[in-house]
């Protein structure tokens, strides 16, 4: 079937202002932030509910076309490029908050809704919960960052985002609809178990086993006061202790480390930021002071923040790639890898000595997740957009930090096609065996975003 066929189709499902093959309309969703090549795409759609896109998976399906989900498309590695064209499926439509279940503590919503909107909507309407939230601008989805193990406010408490899903709804490749969790049961999206747990299948397959369209996520209190403490640190070897010590206090709400060369201030320190939650002021208090011994014993000191920079790092969300070093062209990427508390000192070192080899400024930042059972940390490479060569070198130092991570011991976090494959080449034989096998059940005509998570 021709183009024009296929569009007219797309139309005749989403209404024509919502499906295009024009140029200018599929330029934007060619590329992304990051420095993964622009690829052709051939359609893009934006459905409004389920069942536009059951039928757009459906005719995907017919006609052998490749179909990609996207949210917010700030993943920055490439992940929403159809790598062999065919259909973005653009979920920013479909953004109902369903419900919020005040006593449950969870909001049930469709995927194409934002971190932005959905905090606005619980402090207007709901303002002793909050939401996970993870460190990126506030169109981000909260779909989009659940299903890639995403990690932000909230995961040094209770893990990784992708933890706090209770339920999905799910367009499966061949366009039946299935409901993952309590909510396969039960009218009640409340849990994930106890029954067969599948969701996990649906978190970082980068929508290669279906498309996720609604989606229950944990809510949690949120206390009267809140406050950032920092603590400086000079030597990498300290930082597991330190860690250790903050987490085994019980005080700290979230933890973010963090170190770059620019400007000249920062240059030589590592930044252990802090943020501790009470029901009063004097709780605060309390517990900064608790920190401030911690930081003494463990080779650090406490810093006075200045009110700029603690306006900054009280904002939800926290925008990361405000700490980057951006370049003339705009050009921003980091490897983001799960990394175990033990090596962390050799990530901190090994990153820095790749961002030096490529002439780039040093700038290496962590969260914890879940304590200390792991630490997410990111390798931030900025890059000129308008130089080929320079992207080029971005590429390098990402794939040098790819081997570092896995050396490690560690797991890049939401790869790109060479970081996959790399992760692909280290992982046990049967277990790509039976994701292989999942996938060619579910998705026989492999259409669902061809190219990511391919075993061979």
């Amino acid at each position: 079937m021709n183009q024009d066929n296929i569009l007219n189709l797309l139309g005749n499902i989403v209404g024509n202002d919502f499906a295009s093959n024009k140029e200018e309309d599929l330029f934007i969703y060619s590329q992304d932030p990051g420095a993964s090549p622009p690829r052709p795409v051939d359609y893009v759609v934006m459905p409004k509910s389920v069942d536009e896109v059951q039928k757009i998976v459906k005719l995907a399906n017919k006609e052998g076309i490749p179909i990609v989900p996207m949210g917010g498309g700030l993943t920055l590695s490439g992940l929403v490029i159809p790598v062999e064209g065919g259909i973005v499926l653009d979920m920013k439509r479909m953004d109902n908050i369903i419900e919020i279940n005040e006593l449950s503590k969870y909001a049930l919503i469709e995927s194409g809704v934002t971190t932005g909107q959905l905090l606005s909507y619980l402090n207007e309407n709901y303002p002793n919960l909050q939401p996970p939230v993870p460190d990126a601008p506030s169109a981000a989805t909260i779909a989009g960052n659940v299903l890639i193990h995403g990690s932000g406010y909230l995961s040094q408490k209770y893990g990784d985002h992708g933890s706090m899903i209770n339920g999905l709804e799910v367009v499966l490749p061949n366009g039946d609809i299935c409901k993952l969790g309590s909510c396969s049961v039960s009218k009640y999206w409340f849990t994930r178990g106890p029954i067969p747990d599948l969701i996990g299948l649906f978190i970082s397959s980068f929508g290669t086993l279906g498309i996720v369209t609604k989606l229950s996520v944990k809510l949690f209190y949120k206390p009267k006061f809140r406050d950032v403490v920092f603590g400086l640190a000079t030597e990498y070897k300290d930082i597991p202790n330190i860690l250790s010590k903050v987490t085994e206090s019980g005080l700290a709400e979230d933890v973010l480390i963090g170190m770059q060369d620019k400007p000249d201030w920062m240059k030589g320190y590592i930044f252990v930021i802090v943020y501790v939650t009470g029901e009063s002021q004097d709780e605060i208090d309390a517990n900064t002071k608790v920190l401030k011994k911690i930081y003494r014993k463990t080779n650090a000191r406490y810093m006075k923040t200045p009110p700029r920079i603690r306006e900054i790092y009280m904002e939800k969300p926290i925008f990361a790639a405000t700490a980057a070093d951006f370049r003339k062209g705009g050009g921003f990427e980091y490897v983001g890898a799960f990394i175990p508390l033990e090596n962390i000192p050799e990530a901190y070192a090994g990153g820095v000595k790749i961002s030096k080899n490529h002439g780039i400024v040093p700038t290496i930042g962590s969260r914890l997740i879940g304590q200390t059972h792991t630490v997410m940390v990111f390798f931030s490479y900025s890059f000129n957009r308008a130089d080929p060569e320079d992207m080029e070198n971005a590429r390098e130092a990402l794939h040098e930090t790819n081997l570092l991570a896995l050396e490690l011991g560690g797991i890049p976090w939401k790869a790109e096609l060479a970081g996959q494959k790399l992760i692909l080449e280290k992982m046990d034989p049967n277990y790509k065996k039976l994701f292989k096998s999942i996938r060619d059940t579910l998705d026989p005509n492999h259409i669902m975003n061809p190219g990511n998570w391919e075993v061979k």
